[in-house]
C-alpha cells in the first residue's frame, strides 16, 4: 500500500512505458535471469490465459492435473478465451510426475487430435503441496523432449519457495520452466499478476494479446509498483514464511481436537481437514471455507500473509466449540 500511494504522484507515461514497470522489469531479472521479461496484468487467471495462449497454437492442448486450478476455478476460461483443450490427469496429492503424463502424449501429428503443447503445472498446488526441484526438473525433461513447453501457475509460488528455502529460480528457470504466471495478490498485493517469459521464444506476441485478452492496464505503474515492492526486498519471502508458519500452527491447534483429523501434509499455507458436517456447519457461522469433498467432510483451511497467532487461536477454539454443539 505505500508503494501504491507513493506511485500516486506526478505525471508518467501509460501502458507500462514508466519508471516503475522498468524497475519492476529489473527485479524480474534479478530473482528469475536475464533472460526473464514480465508482463503485469491484473489478475490471475488473466495470467493463465494469456500465458498459455501465447504458448499455444488452437488447435493445441494443455495436460494439467485434474485439481489445477485451470480446470476447476476459472470458469473454463483457458478453454473459452484461449481455444485450448485442458486433459486434466487424476492425482493423488495434485501434482503432475512424468508417469502420469506420459500416456497423454500420443497422436502428434494426427490432425483428428488436439496436439499435446504445455505441460502446466501449479506450484503450490490446490492440494498445498509443492513440487521440488528435482521433480519440477523431471516434468520440464518430458515436456522439452517431445517439443513441449512447461507452464507454471505461480499463484503461490513464494509459499514453495519459502517452504524449500529456496530462490524464485531455483524453482522456476534453473528447472526447466518456460512461463510463469507469477502471483502477487495472495501474497500481499491489493491486485496484479504478472506473465514472466523465462525462455525467450516460448510465448509469441504476449504485447498484443496482453490487450487482446483485456488484461493491459493503462495504469500500470499501480500494478508494478506493488509486484517491486514485494520483489525489490524480501517481503515476498517474510509474506510467504509467515503464511506458512501460520497454517502449521492452525495444524498443531486442531489435530488433537476430537472429531477433527488434518487429512494432508501441511507444507506450505494450507491446511486440509476432516470435519463433522454438524460442526463445519456451524463453524461457517462465524468464518468462510471451503468444503473441498462433500462425501467425506474434507475441508481446506487457508492461511495468509496477515493471519496473525490470535486469529489461529480464536478459530481453533471456535471449532472446539463447535464440535461441542
Amino acid at each position: 500500500m505505500a508503494a501504491l500511494a507513493a506511485a500516486n504522484a506526478g505525471h508518467v507515461p501509460a501502458y507500462g512505458d514508466d519508471p516503475y514497470t522498468a524497475r519492476l522489469a529489473g527485479a524480474v531479472r534479478r530473482h528469475f535471469g536475464a533472460d526473464a521479461e514480465a508482463y503485469p496484468v491484473f489478475n490471475g487467471t488473466g495470467a493463465n490465459v494469456l500465458g498459455l495462449r501465447a504458448m499455444a497454437d488452437p488447435w493445441s492442448s494443455v495436460v494439467c492435473a485434474a485439481t489445477a486450478h485451470i480446470n476447476v476455478d476459472e470458469t473454463g476460461a483457458p478453454e473459452a478465451s484461449a481455444g485450448l483443450k485442458l486433459v486434466p490427469v487424476a492425482t493423488p496429492d495434485g501434482k503432475l510426475t512424468p508417469e502420469l503424463v506420459a500416456p497423454h502424449l500420443v497422436r502428434f501429428g494426427d490432425p483428428h487430435f488436439a496436439q499435446p503443447r504445455i505441460v502446466s503445472i501449479s506450484q503450490v498446488t490446490e492440494l498445498g503441496t509443492v513440487y521440488t526441484p528435482d521433480e519440477l526438473a523431471a516434468l520440464a525433461e518430458l515436456a522439452h523432449g517431445h517439443g513441449m513447453l512447461l507452464h507454471m501457475d505461480g499463484a503461490r509460488l513464494a509459499n514453495a519457495a519459502a517452504a524449500l528455502d529456496v530462490p524464485l529460480r531455483a524453482v522456476t528457470t534453473d528447472v526447466g520452466v518456460d512461463v510463469l504466471s507469477f502471483g502477487g495478490t495472495k501474497n500481499g498485493a491489493m491486485m496484479g499478476e504478472a506473465v514472466v517469459v523465462l525462455t525467450p521464444g516460448a510465448a509469441r506476441g504476449v504485447p498484443y494479446l496482453r490487450k487482446a485478452t483485456t488484461q493491459l492496464a493503462s495504469k500500470m505503474r499501480f500494478v508494478s509498483a506493488q509486484l517491486s515492492a514485494l520483489l525489490d526486498g524480501d517481503l515476498w519471502l517474510r509474506n510467504a514464511r509467515h503464511a506458512n508458519a501460520m497454517a502449521r500452527l492452525l495444524a498443531e491447534a486442531v489435530g488433537d481436537l476430537p472429531g477433527v483429523k488434518v487429512s494432508r501434509p501441511v507444507e506450505s499455507n494450507a491446511v486440509f481437514a476432516l470435519v463433522p458436517p454438524g460442526a463445519a456447519a456451524r463453524l461457517r457461522e462465524r468464518y468462510a471455507f471451503s468444503t473441498w469433498d462433500a462425501a467425506t467432510g474434507e475441508v481446506r483451511w487457508m492461511c495468509a500473509f496477515d493471519t496473525a497467532e490470535e486469529h489461529v487461536a480464536g478459530f481453533a477454539a471456535a471449532l472446539a466449540a463447535a464440535l461441542d454443539g
